[in-house]
């Protein structure tokens, strides 16, 4: 397959392209800076692959690269999690996903031959927070930031379908990894200051970064896969669950709390992802009959540390 994908520099989008590479795909990379994304794809490595620079909120001549294309993947979006949501941030988090996903689609309304699927991110965010209930994907949207921003994001994806392309959502949890949250959370528990965060009754909804890059690449294939799925894996955790799963793994006490207020201190609005959570449960991967790699939050993080010495 010719396959094109926004993000694709990012902590997801880097193993995607690397096993689209291995698998013998063509690659098509859309990227703000074209020469860094050159660096992180050198030629010699990644022979198949072409970089193109865009503006992913406006209209271009980029856009006219999506044709011949059989697939398309959409990841990109502004990072949620680095630095305080102040109101210029919050523009640039809505934005940057909302008119970012509205340019992809026209380009591939526009295309000659069109793509046969677009594979487009979300996040857990849709379903707001809770430490009670449990949200499944026929769960109504929250209304706090984050859900108004996968509705917006999640809507402007929707058209595509007006052009007979097939539809893939991707409700991501949190992403475990080497790199993204889990990379900062090491080096407190190796100086025996980690521990919970905030109340520690909080939801943990998450996945191993290589069952959500199966999930995309199986959703790039599958011709009956279509909608909205719970990229998350089948048992979520409490937040004192998770931290003591961590320090066990790294061998260190599990017992300093960091309190929500300093949490709030660092992240103002952002906090609320983490101090407040949401269990989501993947019901139509697991009806699908998914394989996760990593069904186990201890199993999913003894292979995150092995590979973080």
């Amino acid at each position: 397959m010719k396959i094109a994908i926004t993000g694709a520099t990012g902590f997801v989008g880097s193993r995607l392209v690397q096993h689209l590479q291995a698998e013998g795909h063509q690659l098509l990379i859309f990227s703000r800076d074209a020469a860094r994304a050159r660096r992180v794809f050198p030629q010699a490595a990644f022979p198949t692959l072409e970089v193109v620079e865009y503006s992913p909120t406006e209209a271009g001549a980029w856009q006219s690269a999506i044709a011949g294309c059989d697939g398309v993947v959409n990841l990109a979006g502004e990072s949620i999690a680095e630095g305080r949501w102040t109101l210029e941030r919050k523009q640039k988090i809505l934005e940057s996903r909302q008119l970012g996903t509205r340019r992809l689609v026209e380009a591939i309304a526009q295309a000659q031959p069109r793509p046969s699927v677009l594979v487009n991110a979300s996040a857990i965010g849709y379903y707001g927070t809770s430490e009670t209930a449990s949200f499944d994907e026929a769960s109504p949207a929250g209304e706090d930031f984050l859900a108004q921003v996968c509705q917006a994001w999640e809507g402007e994806a929707l058209r595509v379908k007006e052009s007979g392309v097939r539809l893939v959502i991707f409700r991501t949890g949190i992403v475990l990894g080497l790199g993204g949250a889990v990379a900062k959370m090491i080096p407190p528990f190796k100086l025996f200051a980690g521990g919970p965060i905030g109340s520690g009754r909080q939801w943990f909804s998450w996945i191993h970064r290589e069952d959500l890059v199966a999930l995309i690449r199986q959703a790039l294939t599958q011709s009956d896969l279509e909608g909205v799925f719970n990229a998350t894996a089948p048992y979520p955790v409490r937040m004192a669950e998770f931290c003591q799963a961590m320090g066990e793994v790294l061998h260190r006490p599990s017992w300093l709390p960091v309190p929500g207020f300093a949490l709030e201190v660092l992240l103002g609005d952002a906090a609320q992802v983490i101090l407040e959570g949401q269990q989501v449960l993947p019901k139509r991967m697991l009806e699908q009959g998914f394989q996760y790699r990593y069904p186990l939050v201890k199993q999913a993080l003894e292979e995150v540390v092995h590979e973080h010495p």
